[in-house]
């Protein structure tokens, strides 16, 4: 009988299950949407017993659409949104808060005091990050500080922390494994990066007890067993890793140079620098990549907070479309843009700007301008932020990057990869299979179980795909770059 590879691709909008052969062919799938509360301005947060039952639910769905059972599945590989925070009780895994997401902003006061208090030399040095509200230290420390007992109860050991990984290990495991990998442990602003360990020093400044943190294991290999209610049997949980980090290995950007960007919820641009991290001048972020074995990769990432979730938001907020897929047509339905220029700020800006408290605009508007103008400059600023990030890249590495690999969604977007490529001057290759960060959680998990031999096999099951060549003058390219970085500074004014 053939077997199977499980991925649970926990997003931000919706949880997903993708079932791979051993060529990387998606089998079977299910996905299912969960709600995202709003409770204040800049405050993001979800139900994290929606988030566990939706995925075990698209996981069980995904199953009976391909009729196996789990003595056909070889492992099940993890991938998450990362840095949204999860804290809950070790007795009876009660969640005792809402899980704060990765876009929430409530900390950046917070923030602002740390930068201020002269510690962002010494974060940046362990962890590779910059301060800001995207991480889950902050998060952690409001919890503790604003939930009633939550601090003495994590102080006696009565409260787990993790990222979404984390929380669903410990649900599939039925509470016996509380455990992560190194991609998620250094999204937390908790972590050394060079040690590979939880820092005491940065665990005494938040204020966070190190008994509630998870056990940091290799991204590939065994983090415990699915437990048998769930599946009908034990099903090993052999790779885990942060939803971009993921899509980077589905890419197989193995060698050091490679690049890749992931039009999601947000837009995230990674190289892999090797085995050494490079500290970025330029607001990136240095992270770890995967660790396999004894051995980590690291890689610097530009993440954009706001990217396909503007399209969610003309949907959904203004209803100027019923669909992202009608959004393609309506871009080349009209020459340009009208000279509108929409900066989705909705959440503050991310690299290479890092102002959390910058918020959506849109520049230009006229009589003139219709639905498909404002549709087409949605677009548009996704590939924008995507060339600043670029840019501050180049400039940290000085050598040029000479193409970017893409996936998520919105890659399906003909209009979205041309300009990419128009506006950056490069190719951009866009995989036979743009589900790459499920395809990276299934390739770690097929590492880590024995399915796959080495990542030389990973390789061949990679596929080629389409290639956007850009074709536009660069008297326009750089016309329409000046008109995007004018509207950025109108919307970072104080």
């Amino acid at each position: 009988m053939e077997s199977y590879l499980m991925a649970l691709d926990q997003g931000t909008t919706s949880s997903r299950c993708i079932l791979f052969n051993r060529a990387g062919e998606i089998c079977a799938q299910a996905q299912k949407e969960f709600r995202q509360f709003y409770p204040q301005n800049g405050w993001v947060e979800q139900d994290p017993i929606e988030i566990w039952e939706s995925q075990l639910a698209v996981a069980r769905e995904a199953m009976r659409r391909l009729k196996i059972g789990a003595g056909q599945i070889a492992a099940i590989g993890i991938t998450n949104q990362r840095e949204t925070t999860v804290v809950w009780d070790r007795k009876t895994g009660k969640p005792v808060y809402p899980a704060i997401v990765w876009q929430c902003r409530r900390t950046a006061e917070t923030c602002e005091r740390l930068r201020s208090g002269g510690f962002t030399n010494m974060i940046r040095e362990k962890t590779g990050l910059l301060i800001d509200p995207y991480f889950s230290a902050t998060k952690l420390q409001w919890i503790l500080q604003n939930v009633d007992g939550a601090k003495e109860r994590a102080e006696r050991g009565e409260l787990l922390f993790g990222t979404v990984d984390s929380w669903l290990i410990w649900n599939l495991t039925g509470g016996k494994v509380h455990a992560t990998d190194p991609s998620n442990a250094a999204r937390t602003m908790l972590f050394d990066i060079h040690g590979m360990r939880w820092d005491p020093e940065l665990l005494d400044l938040f204020g966070v007890p190190g008994g509630m943190l998870p056990q940091i294991l290799p991204s590939a290999g065994k983090f415990g067993e699915a437990a048998p209610e769930w599946f009908g049997a034990p099903i090993a949980i052999a790779g885990v890793a942060g939803d971009q980090q993921a899509a980077l290995f589905g890419q197989c950007c193995f060698e050091a140079g490679d690049v890749k960007n992931t039009f999601g919820t947000g837009g995230f641009l990674l190289m892999n620098t090797g085995t050494s991290p490079v500290l970025s001048s330029q607001g990136l972020l240095t992270t770890v990549g995967w660790k396999i074995g004894d051995q980590t990769t690291y890689v610097l990432e530009g993440s954009v907070f706001i990217s396909g979730a503007a399209i969610q938001w003309l949907r959904d907020g203004l209803g100027l479309i019923q669909s992202a897929e009608q959004t393609d047509a309506m871009a080349r339905s009209i020459p340009d843009s009208a000279g509108v220029y929409f900066v989705p700020a909705f959440v503050g800006l991310g690299a290479p700007y890092w102002d959390p408290y910058a918020r959506g605009s849109i520049y230009g508007l006229t009589r003139a301008v219709c639905p498909e103008h404002l549709v087409r400059a949605a677009l548009e600023s996704m590939a924008y932020q995507t060339a600043d990030v670029i840019e501050a890249m180049q400039k940290d590495l000085s050598r040029p990057i000479r193409s970017m690999r893409v996936d998520g969604g919105a890659s399906a977007n003909h209009f979205l990869l041309q300009f990419q490529a128009d506006i950056l001057d490069l190719p951009i290759i866009r995989p036979r299979c743009i589900e790459t960060t499920a395809l990276g959680a299934a390739f770690l998990a097929g590492i880590g179980c024995g399915y796959y031999r080495d990542r030389e096999e990973l390789k061949k099951t990679c596929g080629s795909g389409k290639t956007f060549a850009p074709t536009m003058e660069p008297s326009v390219r750089e016309s329409l770059l000046a008109g995007w970085h004018r509207a950025v500074r109108r919307t970072i004014m104080p």
